[in-house]
């Protein structure tokens, strides 16, 4: 398996396990709470988009990847396009950040 696959199959198995938010204010929130592990930005998303969720992740210190298009982002949690995800779990968070460095 690629490490997209597995990165893509870890968000969906976060998302059956209740640990994924979905949608631009829902994650900033979560990042406001601390509740928010790691921010997933798609790599298609706006520029001004982008530009927000960075600077409300390095205000409040949660850590964030741009990663994937939106498609594969809504597909890997079994929604449709999806612009920006939240990882709740720690555990699922190390996983994911793991796979990645590993690229």
């Amino acid at each position: 398996m690629q490490t997209s696959d597995n990165v893509l199959s870890t968000l969906g198995m976060a998302m059956r396990a209740g640990m994924i938010t979905a949608g631009e204010e829902f994650v900033i929130a979560d990042a406001r709470k601390s509740k928010a592990k790691l921010v997933i930005i798609a790599t298609d998303a706006s520029e001004r988009t982008q530009k927000k969720l960075i600077d409300k992740c390095t205000f409040y210190e949660t850590p964030y990847v741009i990663y994937g298009s939106r498609e594969d982002l809504g597909a890997a949690i079994g929604k449709f396009d999806r612009v920006v995800l939240g990882v709740l779990s720690g555990g699922f968070a190390k996983k994911i950040r793991s796979l990645l460095s590993d690229k």
